[in-house]
């Protein structure tokens, strides 16, 4: 049985950071960030567009599932709509997977101050401070396990997802 780990959280909550020690710490793992299929130049986010990279994503993932190099898939994206996660899960293979969708979710003074990290190195524009808090409660509602990240590292939400999927968050 593979472990397909679908990991969302509004920009700077440390996603990628998250997954990538993850991805290390399993063994015969694979990593997907959504943010690959959208990286292009001009960015444009139209019906079409958002369609072409939910099928890329699924593409993937199914090829992931499908090849028997590995164990653990690691996937992030934004995921904001439990539509989004749904569609997903939806087109994916996952009769022989353990589903482990999480949610890492944080205080909204803990996120403004990681990102505003990243718009002081030059990583992000000041705009996204608001709309990623914005997205906040939006994870708050999904049917996700949540880990809250405001007070601890990457590295200890990693050790948590391993965790809960050894047994339930909160069992």
């Amino acid at each position: 049985m593979k472990n397909l780990f679908l990991i969302g959280g509004t920009m700077g909550v440390g996603k990628t950071t998250t997954c990538r020690i993850l991805e290390q710490k399993l063994n015969n793992s694979v990593f997907l960030d959504g943010d690959w299929c959208w990286d292009m130049h001009p960015f444009q986010v139209t019906e079409e567009t958002k369609r072409m990279v939910v099928e890329n994503i699924c593409f993937l993932l199914n090829n992931f599932i499908r090849c028997s190099a590995y164990e653990n898939i690691v996937f992030c994206w934004v995921m904001h709509q439990q539509a989004i996660l749904d569609d997903i899960l939806s087109r994916l293979e996952t009769e022989n997977c353990k589903i482990h969708a999480i949610s890492l979710v944080c205080g909204e003074h803990a996120l403004q101050d990681r990102l505003q990290k990243d718009v002081s190195a030059g990583v992000r524009e000041e705009e996204v401070i608001q709309r990623s808090v914005a997205r906040l409660p939006l994870y708050r509602v999904l049917d996700t396990d949540k880990i809250d990240v405001s007070e601890i590292g990457p590295e200890e939400a990693a050790d948590l997802i391993i965790q809960s999927s050894i047994r339930p968050i909160g069992g």
